[in-house]
């Protein structure tokens, strides 16, 4: 059955309620921290043995039937072999974690990729010989049943960020999508990055005590250069997202054949005109087919705060806007400018019933103001706020419902599957 507006924002606040109880579930009694931002948490139970502060999960190939773990330590200071069953069995195996250096530290990136995994099935794992038992989640294999994530971008180190990660965890989303400036290390900060890291573990599970997948597309507090080496222009990012960003700084993220995120570059690691676009071209060209094709971009092609034609959006437009409306993409997530914004569907620059929505605008942790409606045009809404948005996916329609960091909901709306093809536009 299609879920409606109305049910869509009756589920949605059923979560919120729960995340107005003022306290953290699942794992939360083991975790560690340093922030400050943590005042009057729940503190860490070292009795419940070996449980990384850092540990997240992620994707490198298909999110149906792999899940990657992954996080900080040190070599030969613990078992770091992974065993993982199917929920309720004890048919365990095992996976051993490959390492690298985390730079300019003394840590260790520990990841593990699991795969063969069934889809739509839920997981337990454990971490060496003394650890807590962790719970997640496989993507289904198709989309027949509804499923939701959350999105966002622009976050960093602070309180308004972990409110966000508070109240998004408790929508229980599948997983959570970051459109780059995720902490804010610009490459230099390992310290910064380990935090919000810290922050991430911490708060990021939902009502099941499962943990939530991260992905991640990159933005300029990424990266410290343009030049030199791919993985060192931002050493700390690509640290931790090679797995998907093995030899460019853009990638596509395919959920079986029914969900594709295309996750750019918007000149930060790489230029957006040549190859990227070429690239671009290709991907969107060969998932015409899928029901929901979203591109990711960092950097906003219909900006809410920045100068529209010197905010950095203009090599977006000339470039990746034609490409988008000549195969018809269902929408496009933007972020960067630090508020909330929905976009009129547009097409050739102009309002169009047929356009595609762009939507974001990147303020989980980071907020600007907005110029107003009467400076953009091509926007219908706009907000001064900390905010994420739930989409909720249910065959060939999409809703999308933006939430403060204080839980209230600032817009909702909802978009459907587009006919598609090579000669489109």
């Amino acid at each position: 059955m299609a879920i409606n507006r109305r049910e869509f924002l009756g589920t949605t606040l059923g979560g919120l309620a729960a995340a107005g109880a003022g306290s953290l579930v699942g794992l939360d009694a083991l975790l560690a921290t340093d922030s400050p931002a943590y005042a009057g948490f729940p503190t860490p139970d070292a009795a419940a043995g070996f449980r990384p502060d850092t540990l997240f999960l992620t994707w490198q190939r298909d999110p149906t039937t792999t899940m990657t773990i992954q996080w900080l330590g040190h070599e030969h200071t613990h078992s770091a072999r992974i065993s993982y069953a199917v929920l309720g069995q004890e048919n365990w195996q095992t996976a051993d974690p490959k390492l690298k250096p985390f730079p300019n530290t003394q840590f260790d990136v520990f990841r593990t990729e699991l795969t063969g995994l069934s889809p739509g099935t839920e997981y337990q794992f454990k971490i060496g010989d003394n650890s807590p038992t962790f719970r997640f989640r496989t993507m289904p294999a198709k989309a027949t049943n509804d499923f939701t994530f959350v999105s966002g971008g622009d976050a960093g180190v602070n309180r308004h960020t972990i409110d966000n990660n508070i109240i998004a965890a408790k929508q229980d989303p599948m997983f959570c999508l970051f459109g780059g400036d995720i902490a804010y290390d610009n490459g230099v900060s390992a310290a910064t990055n380990i935090q919000f890291h810290r922050d991430y573990s911490r708060t990021m599970i939902d009502t099941q005590g499962r943990l939530i997948p991260m992905v991640a597309g990159i933005g300029n507090h990424e990266v410290r250069t343009s030049k030199g080496p791919l993985h060192q222009r931002g050493p700390y990012y690509f640290a931790w997202h090679d797995g998907l960003y093995a030899e460019t700084s853009y990638a596509t993220l395919d959920f079986g054949d029914y969900l594709s995120l295309i996750l750019l570059d918007t000149n930060h690691a790489s230029p957006v005109a040549g190859e990227q676009t070429d690239w671009l071209e290709k991907r969107l060209a060969e998932r015409v087919e899928i029901p929901h094709l979203i591109p990711v971009n960092h950097v906003p092609a219909y900006p809410s705060v920045r100068d529209f034609n010197f905010g950095g959006g203009a090599p977006i437009r000339k470039y990746w806007v034609p490409l988008y409306e000549k195969y018809n993409v269902d929408l496009v997530l933007d972020h960067h400018d630090h508020a909330f914004k929905r976009s009129y569907p547009m097409k050739d620059g102009l309002k169009d019933p047929n356009g595609i929505l762009y939507l974001g605008d990147g303020s989980w942790g980071k907020l600007r103001r907005p110029q107003g409606l009467e400076k953009t045009p091509y926007l219908e809404h706009v907000s001064e706020s900390y905010h994420f948005t739930i989409h909720r996916l249910e065959g060939e329609e999409r809703f999308h419902m933006a939430m403060s960091d204080s839980g209230r909901i600032l817009d909702v709306c909802s978009t459907k599957k587009k006919p598609r093809g090579k000669s489109m536009g």
